[in-house]
């Protein structure tokens, strides 16, 4: 059906990534350098924060930020069951619980309502996803945090160069997190970046993710200001290398570009799919820069998980890629032990989970290939439509 191949995602990779990949490798200096100290300062600028703490992942963030404010065993931390499963498990890592809400039909995030239904006596934290880079109630759940002297912690590893009201996303909480996994907005092959006006936060963070060392170590312009074998607290291995930090800058310095070329296939989705009798489409509040992490659609309500689960087997068939973003994660087998989950508990996350159709979504994307894929999607329903239902 499809021409040929369309990957769900692919990054934007151009000569002046290359370039200064090779500048890197022949300068010696492969790890904690310039290039990382460069890229911290792009990603903290863009929204609108004083530090920047590169890490291996946003996962690793979002553990860092975690643990340096002190979150631990018998604390809860507010958050969504629909989300990539990341923004739970730091959770796990640091011995608190996830204290699950359920979320707004239309924004896919967390209701505020529900959020400050939740609060209760071992609340310490409200960590909010913007949901595919939506960044709706992210104002609100500022307020609710600060009327409870609650901290917020914002997972915006899905949302960079996305505003809301003006404001930058990474701005909302009292730390941000991003991540520039291959599919995201901007990519460093695997990395994030943990941003925060709070300098005691960023300079825990930094010691956290370089095996435990002395506060400011290596933060003077990249030069060590302590022993490289003095261990001050537990640490990891968190690091960003010098080579994805070079892809980082690079990518930082085309972000507006990108961002252009991301918001164009959004564009032309909508133009294709508006109006569509089967299909409940991104709703993107007005007051939002959308910076388009994917672009996911939902079959109607009176579709069954059987049935997507159908259509995006019938467009892998196809050469189309799909995904079924994203499985709840209170149904995920580990947190139904670990935390007495099941099915029934968010009724609107469930139900939005099971009609999710992540569709290609890639910065090259040609008039064509959007073409194509909207044709097998729709293809596809109607074969459901024809098929006898239980």
């Amino acid at each position: 059906m499809a021409h040929h191949e369309i990957p769900l995602s692919r990054p934007d990779i151009s000569e002046l990534e290359e370039r200064l990949l090779l500048e890197t490798l022949r300068s010696g200096r492969l790890s904690i350098g310039p290039m990382t100290e460069q890229f911290e300062k792009l990603v903290a600028a863009r929204a609108g924060c004083r530090h920047g703490v590169a890490v291996n992942s946003g996962t690793s963030g979002l553990h860092l930020v975690l643990q340096s404010l002190g979150i631990g065993p018998g604390d809860e931390v507010i958050t969504t069951p629909f989300s990539f499963v990341a923004s739970s498990n730091c959770i796990l890592f640091v011995g608190a619980r996830p204290r699950f809400v359920d979320i707004c039909p239309k924004t896919l995030n967390m209701d505020p309502a529900k959020v400050q239904a939740a609060i209760g006596p071992r609340t310490k934290a409200i960590l909010a996803v913007e949901t595919f880079g939506n960044p709706a109630y992210m104002d609100q759940y500022a307020s609710i945090a600060a009327k409870h002297e609650l901290t917020l912690i914002e997972d915006c590893c899905e949302a960079l160069g996305t505003s809301y009201k003006g404001r930058p996303c990474g701005n909302f909480g009292r730390a941000g997190v991003f991540g520039f996994y291959p599919n995201k907005q901007i990519t460093t092959g695997e990395g994030g970046m943990i941003v925060t006006d709070d300098q005691r936060l960023a300079e825990m963070c930094r010691s956290l993710r370089n095996q435990g060392r002395p506060l400011g170590w290596g933060s003077n312009g990249g030069t060590p200001t302590g022993s490289w074998l003095k261990h001050e607290r537990l640490g990891y291995n968190f690091r960003l290398s010098e080579l994805n930090a070079a892809l980082g800058v690079a990518q930082m310095r085309r972000l507006d570009e990108i961002l252009e070329r991301r918001m164009r296939v959004a564009r032309m989705y909508v133009s294709r799919l508006a109006g569509h009798p089967h299909l409940v489409l991104p709703t993107i509040d007005p007051e939002s820069a959308m910076s388009w992490f994917v672009f996911v659609v939902r079959l109607a309500p009176r579709y069954t998980g059987d049935e997507r689960d159908r259509v995006i087997a019938g467009l892998r068939r196809h050469e189309i890629g799909a995904g079924d973003y994203f499985p709840c994660i209170h149904l995920q087998p580990f947190y139904r032990e670990l935390c007495g989950t099941g099915p029934g508990m968010f009724p609107i996350a469930e139900s939005v989970s099971q009609r999710t159709i992540a569709l290609p979504f890639y910065n090259s994307m040609t008039e064509r290939e959007c073409d194509d894929v909207c044709k097998a999607l729709d293809v596809m329903i109607g074969q459901e439509n024809l098929a006898p239902r239980a």
